[in-house]
């Protein structure tokens, strides 16, 4: 694991599992959630590992075992403590690092692997979208034991989904079946599909400087910038990556803010790019 925007690389080594969401905490500098899983995710158990950075590279503050893959991870927006991971069997689970044991609340009305979970980012709203192997997007109240909403559309695999840091109530989705769409909860229905790749997309972001920017990574290799303003036909495209791109993410980056941090990852490298603001 490097630093996002300069700095020494810390690793932690974990044998066994093998990790497939890493996110920081908006709370606690340094604090760092990984959902990982045993055999590439296809069989056995996972282990959600909360780590914090030492002087030596990153130590391990908690871990809680799963009895099935863990695929991704996202923190409570009001709780420093709370976080959500969801897993190969179907559930998403509520954790509690100020506890040593969990989870403290178990959500399964998925019928198929959760691959993808957000916690929205307004805080004004306490809302959780997850996307799943069965095609549908489900939205969540954390404090109600079942789903608010069911979101069907995609007619393949839901690998990401993402809430707009700028719009309440609007997130992403990418999918198996090659479209980018943007949802709204209030109208409980999709705004727009965008065929974005001739490939499965497995990742998408939002700009955190530009409401109407996203970016997609795909099985073909490359990365695409959408403008919702005008979706005919994307407003870059990055090449570079052998291998199918599993996760993208745009984010701040102090050196200037006229600028985002683009990075993907693949099954072989990692791309970080400056991306200038697009004119509003």
């Amino acid at each position: 694991m490097s630093a996002v925007c300069g700095g020494p690389a810390r690793t932690l080594r974990v044998p066994g599992r093998h990790g497939y969401a890493a996110e920081f905490s908006p709370y606690l500098p340094g604090r760092l959630a990984c959902a990982t899983s045993q055999h590439y995710g296809i069989a056995g158990c996972g282990t959600l590992l909360i780590l914090d950075p030492d002087e030596s590279g990153l130590r391990l503050f908690r871990s809680f075992d799963w009895n099935d893959g863990l695929f991704d991870v996202t923190w409570s927006e009001n709780n420093e403590h709370v976080l959500i991971t969801c897993s190969g069997d179907g559930s998403l689970q509520l954790w509690d690092t100020a506890k040593a044991a969990g989870p403290l609340q178990v959500y399964k009305e998925h019928t198929q692997e959760v691959y993808s979970v957000d916690w929205s980012q307004t805080r004004g709203e306490q809302l959780v979208v997850s996307g799943s192997w069965d095609q549908t997007v489900k939205l969540w109240d954390p404090t109600v034991g079942k789903s608010l909403c069911t979101f069907r559309g995609h007619e393949s695999i839901i690998y990401s989904t993402i809430w707009s840091p700028h719009i309440p109530g609007c997130f992403a989705s990418a999918s198996g079946d090659q479209t980018l769409r943007i949802w709204d909860v209030k109208a409980a229905g999709v705004r727009i599909v965008i065929p974005a790749h001739q490939a499965e997309i497995l990742s998408c972001d939002w700009c955190k400087y530009s409401e109407n920017l996203l970016v997609t990574g795909a099985v073909d290799c490359s990365l695409r910038g959408w403008d919702l303003r005008n979706v005919r036909q994307p407003v870059f495209e990055l090449l570079g990556h052998t291998y199918a791109i599993r996760r993208v993410k745009m984010q701040s980056c102090p050196v200037t803010q006229a600028r985002s941090r683009l990075t993907a990852t693949s099954a072989s490298w990692v791309q970080a790019i400056l991306l200038p603001q697009p004119p509003e």
